[in-house]
């Protein structure tokens, strides 16, 4: 009886089933998804609905995640930040993925002096400190960008731009090593013999068999760039007071953890199991996409 095909898609996805703690992290990290995107439909709950009478409460029926200093519901505003939290994350991912994939693919197919400038570029922004930069970065146009786009969609695109922007590197050097190690493989030779030009080499033949690592790191770059928003928010440089961030809310919580800890526990909490689950399936893909492992 002849053995059935496997589709190297395929291959991965029996990979990863086996790691049980990357599947159980995809399933987590799926509900969390779901929460932020769904939740506010189901809670209805205005997230800027002040009421002085239950200022401060732990959880209850009422506000299942306590309230804050003003009365406000935990839970509603924890949705509505969770979704600009996580968009930001894979906003910031794709910048950063795709421009380092750009860079790497470049420097990997080029050489001389090509690959020595860009390497030498990208030598030069893995020396910049990241956090102050991000900070001055912020500090002098984030007031520009809010007259021309508006303050919650300005302050958006400036986080994800720097936070991308100062992310792209890792990609960058292991986009070049892959290319450097596929570059020489039999079945690029065979399509050069055939006439294939440079770009068609690169995007039909070399950058295909190079996106497992790139897959893997970029679930890494999600982790950073939601910990980055939340320190930026933390900082008081992020989101304005009115755009409750789960950073934001570990913030404002930041002067009453003594009588409502819950205040700062759930928001932490939401972020700690984020960028936890993230990690571990980036652990599970990293094991399923890897050719050299045997599963």
């Amino acid at each position: 009886m002849p053995r059935k095909r496997v589709s190297p898609w395929g291959e991965a996805w029996r990979r990863f089933r086996k790691h049980r703690l990357a599947v159980a992290s995809a399933v987590v990290l799926s509900v969390i998804i779901l929460a932020v995107l769904l939740g506010p439909l189901v809670w209805r709950v205005p997230i800027d609905e002040i009421d002085f009478s239950v200022r401060l409460e732990g959880p209850s029926w009422a506000h299942p995640l306590g309230t804050d200093d003003l009365g406000q519901d935990l839970l509603a505003r924890m949705l509505y930040g969770g979704r600009i939290s996580l968009a930001v994350g894979f906003a910031a991912m794709l910048v950063a993925v795709l421009l380092g994939t750009l860079v790497g693919s470049v420097a990997g197919i080029a050489s001389g002096r090509v690959d020595a400038f860009l390497m030498w570029l990208t030598d030069l922004f893995l020396s910049l400190p990241e956090l102050p930069l991000l900070l001055l970065v912020i500090y002098l146009f984030r007031d520009t960008l809010r007259s021309l786009v508006g303050a919650e969609l300005g302050v958006f695109i400036l986080i994800v731009s720097v936070i991308g922007g100062f992310r792209w590197m890792p990609v960058a050097r292991l986009v070049r090593a892959q290319f450097f190690s596929l570059r020489e493989k039999e079945f690029v030779e065979a399509a050069r013999a055939l006439g294939a030009s440079t770009p068609r080499l690169v995007v039909r033949h070399i950058l295909p068999n190079a996106l497992g690592p790139v897959i893997v790191a970029a679930t890494i770059d999600i982790a950073a760039a939601i910990i980055a928003e939340s320190t930026l928010s933390f900082l008081g440089l992020g989101f304005p007071p009115d755009i409750p961030t789960w950073g934001r809310l570990l913030f404002d919580a930041k002067d009453n953890l003594d009588f409502a800890p819950h205040w700062a526990l759930f928001p932490g909490l939401a972020i700690f199991l984020t960028v936890l689950t993230i990690n571990f399936v980036g652990d599970g893909l990293r094991d399923a996409l890897d050719p050299r492992r045997v599963v």
